[in-house]
């Protein structure tokens, strides 16, 4: 499952809702000033600069009193429309503005209407987990045509999806047929394993190849993606969006097998998209969206993979403000030097990340080079965690940055966020939530009050998921009624504090139970982080004769540093009861991690276990 995607929805509208206290609002607000007079941004205070909804400590942010109305292809019209000459995607050589993104999205639908592509069955005929629509899949590394991809596909009613680009031959079939995908748009270099699967997947039958340096030649029956916009319309399609049309996100299958979540587009545009205003109150008009783009000016540069919800949320939510996204040369792999050049020549002020594994090689990159990274004013870390250490070396090197860490997962879009910054200094696992998010008991049965005893999990209610793609029973777990209100309930283990922030645990398929304790695998994670020789470091469970489980942790030293096992314990014991400490250590060159940063527990577990000896 995506999770701490976009840390708390960061859609970029007012940094005021972001911090807790007036010190770290005036602080870093000076910064915000200094930073629009160097990127020439429209006349406009800080606080209109960023919104990360729910984060507003003290402030009351509202809970849903309000039903948006819009599908996001709508949204993206009327941004185009009042903003045609503004870039809205840079992108190596490329400038594209918001009229150019709207003909080439236009034309890109056009040419789904074309080849019979759109709405099966309306929405009131359909299960909540049942889809209606035709699905399309974007099996692309990040570009502008993975963006347009989106948009084109929700002007033509149609439901494009995330393919994740390290799927091998077996895991891509299922997840075609999963979907039951009836087009594709991916770039060439995937064009051999495209052609090795077609046969395996009857209900696909439209193939959009997307050029690149790989010089693989355009499959058979395939059109290319440019000759494809160049033959079509730049006009509206003539098909009437609704709210009601899908915004479909795969979870990652990290723990099983990935899954389809379904969302209203009218829903998902509130829970992460940035549908909301500066005070929290529900945009209810294009209008208002408008109006907002016009107070704002954001140069904005989501790094993780949009094969991940976290990286294509913040893209599309600066979109729905008007603001520029900026991409990475390097899109099939991690670049720090790519990603810090491209800060430094563009004079941009946010970037997002995804946990250690991306900030980890960024500080280093920072550390051993000269970029003037002034711009930058937010660093937004969602997908997985950032351990504090890490926070703090960003901090001492970038005083003047702040720092979201946050939380959101696929089946309820924003959750929460906690914010570090020089004057606060840097911590992690406690997050004030955002709208209608609670904590419910163990039996899923009621909201507990802050303050509760025990543990529960994290809930959130309002503008949740329909469901999974056609899987009744695991949508009806995961999405549950409690007196009357719908929920999502993702799995993660926290607790509402008095205060009103909630402490999060962790998730529970991940958690290891040995002697009689539940242990989070994270926990252990950030303990092993702080020591000073670890590069990167996950934890699972294995069996144990004694304890029924035990905790074994899979270390990355840093290179030329050493530490004994012993060494790692000693720092552990200083943040986690002993209980928790690992029984076991191995070492490995490196830790596999997704594209996105998230951590493959799947090969933790083979690596603990022994079955593995990668």
């Amino acid at each position: 499952r995506e999770r701490r995607i976009g840390a708390a929805r960061c859609d970029l509208l007012t940094f005021r809702q972001c911090v807790a206290d007036e010190d770290q609002f005036h602080g870093v607000s000076g910064f915000l000033g200094r930073a629009r007079k160097r990127s020439d941004a429209r006349e406009t205070t800080p606080a209109d600069w960023f919104t990360c909804v729910g984060t507003a400590g003290s402030m009351a942010v509202p809970s849903v009193q309000a039903t948006s109305m819009f599908n996001l292809g709508a949204v993206n019209e009327a941004i185009a429309a009042a903003f045609p000459d503004k870039e809205a995607i840079v992108f190596r050589d490329r400038r594209i503005t918001f009229g150019q993104l709207n003909e080439r999205t236009r034309r890109l639908a056009n040419y789904l209407v074309s080849r019979g592509l759109g709405v099966r069955k309306p929405r009131s005929a359909l299960n909540r987990w049942e889809s209606g629509q035709d699905q399309l899949a974007l099996y692309l590394f990040n570009g502008n045509e993975y963006l347009e991809g989106m948009l084109g596909a929700y002007k033509a009613r149609v439901a494009p999806y995330n393919v994740n680009y390290r799927y091998v031959e077996e895991e891509l079939v299922y997840l075609l047929n999963n979907a039951r995908t009836r087009a594709i748009i991916y770039h060439a270099n995937f064009a051999p394993r495209v052609a090795a699967v077609r046969a395996k997947v009857p209900s696909l039958e439209v193939f959009i190849q997307v050029a690149d340096d790989s010089g693989n030649a355009l499959l058979t029956g395939a059109v290319d993606y440019e000759v494809a916009l160049a033959q079509s319309s730049a006009q509206m399609p003539k098909v009437e969006g609704s709210p009601d049309d899908l915004y479909i996100l795969y979870t990652g299958g990290t723990t099983g097998m990935p899954k389809g979540v379904l969302w209203r587009q009218a829903d998902i545009l509130v829970a992460a998209l940035g549908g909301r205003a500066a005070d929290g109150r529900i945009l209810e008009t294009l209008d208002d969206y408008v109006a907002r783009a016009k107070t704002v000016s954001m140069k904005t540069f989501p790094a993780a993979p949009y094969m991940h919800g976290a990286g294509h949320w913040i893209a599309l939510s600066a979109f729905h403000q008007g603001n520029t996204v900026f991409i990475q040369s390097d899109v099939e792999k991690l670049d720090p030097h790519d990603i810090l050049s491209l800060i430094e020549r563009e004079k941009i002020n946010f970037l997002q990340i995804v946990g250690d594994a991306f900030a980890r090689p960024i500080v280093d990159a920072i550390r051993n080079g000269k970029y003037d990274l002034s711009s930058l004013g937010i660093i937004l870390s969602g997908g997985a965690p950032l351990n504090a250490s890490i926070k703090a070396e960003i901090l001492d090197l970038l005083p003047h940055v702040m720092i979201i860490d946050g939380l959101g997962s696929s089946e309820a879009g924003g959750q929460g966020s906690q914010i570090s910054n020089k004057q606060t200094g840097a911590s992690t696992g406690k997050f004030v939530p955002g709208p209608d998010n609670v904590v419910v008991d163990e039996a899923m049965t009621k909201v507990l009050a802050p303050g509760h005893e025990g543990m529960g999990w994290w809930a959130k209610q309002g503008f949740v998921p329909l469901g999974y793609l056609d899987d009744a029973a695991k949508s009806e777990r995961t999405f549950v009624m409690i007196g009357g209100t719908r929920f999502a309930v993702p799995g993660d283990r926290a607790r509402h504090l008095a205060d009103g922030s909630i402490e999060l645990h962790g998730r529970d398929s991940v958690t290891i139970n040995s002697g009689g304790e539940k242990i989070f695998a994270e926990e252990v994670e950030h303990a092993l982080k702080h020591h000073p020789a670890v590069y990167d470091a996950v934890v699972a469970g294995r069996a144990s004769e004694r304890w029924g489980q035990e905790v074994v942790a899979i270390v990355q030293l840093r290179e030329g540093v050493r530490a004994t096992d012993a060494d790692l314990s000693e720092e552990c014991a200083k943040h986690i009861a002993r209980y928790k400490l690992p029984k076991a250590y191995i070492y490995r060159d490196a830790i596999v991690r997704s594209p996105s940063g998230k951590a493959d527990y799947r090969w933790a577990k083979e690596q603990a276990t022994g079955s593995s000896n990668r």
